[in-house]
């Protein structure tokens, strides 16, 4: 049986509550150098690892920053690996807001 993408009003608000938020994470990531970009890279993963899952900031912050990686990559490797990680993130974020809903 297919399950219809459906998520609560709760949990949408409940996002974009956090993704108002996080303006101000967006403005900073947005004046990052490439250097800076890939220290918050080891930064987002060191925070992800030593809370043990992904938070619904860190899903925020991490399509911020995954996005802005692959925009300002220099090499193709590092645009493919920074969109893979920002869709895993993507449907993460989904996952969440599901179970949230249910």
């Amino acid at each position: 049986m297919i399950r219809p993408n459906v998520i609560s009003i709760r949990a949408y608000h409940e996002m974009k509550r956090a993704e108002q938020e996080d303006f101000e994470y967006h403005a900073r990531v947005l004046t990052m150098t490439k250097l800076e970009l890939l220290e918050e890279m080891v930064r987002f993963q060191e925070e992800r690892s030593r809370i043990g899952e992904l938070t619904l900031i860190l899903l925020i912050r991490g399509r911020i920053l995954f996005k802005q990686l692959a925009e300002s990559a220099e090499t193709q490797e590092l645009r493919e690996l920074s969109r893979s990680y920002r869709r895993h993130l993507e449907l993460e974020l989904k996952d969440h807001l599901e179970k949230r809903s249910g």
